[in-house]
């Protein structure tokens, strides 16, 4: 499936992949990978276990799923960041801000959690793209923003009927998911509305 946005907008992918400081001594970056993933494995099995149900959702739940899946690894797992960051020339919010953008964040998307199953798909489609905008903007922590943002997704998806979702077509269109990222910033959230409508019609089907 391709996709175009026609926009000269840049790119954020581009960026140097180092290993960063870690209590496992590790300086692979592909035994990195692993390591994270395999963690990343074993908290969603806990949160999709048939035992786990949420009943709602917070930003005190967010940073209990970071800090199960990173703290064994880095030591500020769970913690928010305390720096400015910024990725392909692309700065995401101020470290200052965060705390009160998450509140924000809480009020406007995760207290809707307990009347997703009352949506209807337009709604939930509008829901899920700008929830996932509006973090990956926020960039709450160090690293594993975007794997937090779409375990957050899976949740809510699963919540409003859903299964968890398969994230493979925006992986295959990295470019513009990036640019849908970027649109975002403007309040333009066609595109990325695009992109969660598709990798629902894949659970569905």
């Amino acid at each position: 499936m391709k996709y175009s946005i026609g926009s000269s907008e840049g790119d954020l992918e581009s960026e140097t992949v180092v290993v960063l400081k870690n209590r496992l001594g590790i300086t692979d970056i592909n035994e990195m990978n692993l390591v994270e993933e395999e963690m990343l494995h074993k908290l969603y099995e806990s949160i999709f276990s048939p035992e786990f149900q949420l009943s709602s959702l917070s930003v005190s739940d967010i940073r209990r799923w970071h800090y199960r899946w990173l703290n064994p690894i880095y030591e500020w797992g769970g913690e928010l960041r305390t720096v400015n960051m910024s990725k392909g020339g692309f700065l995401f919010a101020g470290a200052k801000y965060i705390s009160v953008l998450l509140n924000d964040f809480e009020m406007d998307f995760l207290s809707q959690f307990e009347n997703l199953m009352k949506l209807d798909e337009s709604q939930l489609v509008s829901l899920l793209a700008r929830s996932h905008v509006e973090f990956i903007l926020l960039h709450p922590f160090r690293e594993g923003n975007g794997r937090i943002s779409r375990l957050l997704m899976d949740v809510m998806a699963v919540q409003a009927g859903f299964s968890a979702l398969d994230y493979s077509i925006w992986d295959q269109n990295k470019d513009f998911y990036f640019k849908s990222i970027q649109a975002g910033v403007a309040g333009d959230y066609q595109y990325i509305e695009r992109l969660v409508r598709d990798i629902l019609d894949v659970v569905k089907s």
